[in-house]
């Protein structure tokens, strides 16, 4: 395999979008998707579709899939990685704690990303070695419970069993990759590492299921931002995960905010200018003993976190930028450089990359895009950004 990146394999997610049936996505597929290579000057370009699960099963024929195939062919893009984790009304009004449900160890989870690997397999092309499909790692901490943890491990091998058997049949390869996210039941690395080498390994080989179908079909989406919400160091994150033999499928380039100064009342207020009411912040900020404070919002961070220690919120904002509103207000692109570090040093890795900045509408309105044309403006710049930090490391092929 080429270790090095193509521009056209650089991608975001259309989950920026509303998406929830099979016209919308078509939409974004002939407008702001296309209109992004376009101005990228590419003849073909990635598109990380986010697909609800309305429209996949709007693509569940073999005539619509084809029709789909067509239509993006027509604009000059592939697919090769699919955001699975919200499975519907991602751009409703309010969203919060509801992205995360159906969880795993609810059936509908297990068939939505069946669903999703199908039609992934038949939008790969011939010489993609690999898809991936990003997915809720496991479930929401505040709805869980041991016969839940049960229940989503089961439909876990079970989701894996159909990976391989569609690898059979059509020779395409799927992995499921699990994205860690704040508040979750895999938030951290210290989660994440145990899961993988001991218990999901544990609970495949209790059932008389062959563990090599981990090491084929399962793996991680590593999230920039959620993981530096968690101030945790990316590059020691990945090396570690690297080193414990877990697959990296897919790193989602996403930037989150951190308030360094507190006590900075101009600081402050440009913070607070972030709180609304569709998805959830999670904050996390360390106290003076080094321990992790966490709230589940980010309008809790003013009454419950100290104004002597940097905080920091899970709010996806555009990658490109080192600070927002104030100077005292900047985001946790250092993180995203971190990243790239580590893929420039370990060479014989090749995860997708896909910038995931799904919050342009929930931007405080005086940087929020007023049109569909200064969005396609603020995407684009996020990938050419992205693209010359690669380059910069010697990351991209030319």
């Amino acid at each position: 395999m080429n270790t090095l990146w193509l521009p056209s394999e650089l991608t975001y997610c259309t989950n920026a979008h509303p998406g929830e049936n099979l016209q919308q996505v078509s939409e974004v597929i002939s407008g702001p998707l296309s209109s992004v290579r376009k101005k990228r000057k590419l003849s073909s370009m990635g598109g990380g579709l986010w697909l609800s699960n309305s429209t996949a099963l709007n693509l569940s024929t073999v005539e619509s899939l084809n029709k789909f195939a067509e239509q993006l062919h027509q604009h000059g893009i592939t697919v090769f990685t699919l955001n699975g984790f919200p499975t519907q009304g991602f751009h409703a009004q309010r969203v919060k704690e509801a992205v995360y449900h159906p969880d795993w160890s609810e059936p509908e989870r297990l068939e939505y990303t069946i669903r999703l690997a199908h039609i992934l397999a038949a939008l790969l092309k011939d010489d993609v070695t690999e898809g991936t499909i990003s997915s809720v790692p496991l479930g929401f901490t505040p709805d869980w419970s041991k016969s839940r943890n049960e229940k989503a491990l089961d439909a876990v091998c079970h989701c894996l069993t159909e990976l391989h058997k569609i690898h059979q049949q059509s020779d395409h390869h799927i992995r499921l990759c699990l994205e860690m996210e704040p508040g979750c039941v895999l938030e951290s690395t210290d989660d994440l590492i145990p899961f993988f080498t001991s218990e999901i390994v544990e609970h495949f080989t209790s059932r008389d299921l062959n563990p090599k179908l981990i090491d084929d079909h399962l793996g991680i989406c590593f999230d920039i931002c959620h993981q530096a919400v968690m101030f945790e160091d990316c590059y020691e994150s990945l090396q570690r995960i690297h080193d414990a033999g877990i697959h990296i499928g897919k790193i989602q380039i996403s930037s989150a905010l951190e308030l360094t100064s507190p006590n900075d009342s101009d600081a402050r207020n440009s913070l607070a200018g972030f709180i609304e009411q569709k998805y959830l912040h999670q904050s996390r900020c360390k106290d003076k003993n080094n321990k992790l404070l966490n709230v589940m919002d980010l309008d809790q961070a003013f009454n419950e976190f100290p104004d002597n220690q940097p905080w920091r919120t899970h709010f996806h904002v555009p990658v490109q930028a080192r600070s927002l509103i104030s100077t005292g207000l900047t985001t946790t692109q250092h993180e995203i450089c971190r990243t790239l570090d580590f893929l420039r040093d370990n060479p014989q890795l090749h995860p997708h990359l896909e910038v995931e900045t799904y919050t342009w509408t929930a931007l405080p309105e005086k940087i929020r895009p007023s049109n569909n044309s200064m969005m396609i403006d603020g995407l684009t710049q996020e990938l050419n950004w992205l693209e010359n930090q690669m380059r910069a490391r010697n990351l991209l092929a030319e």
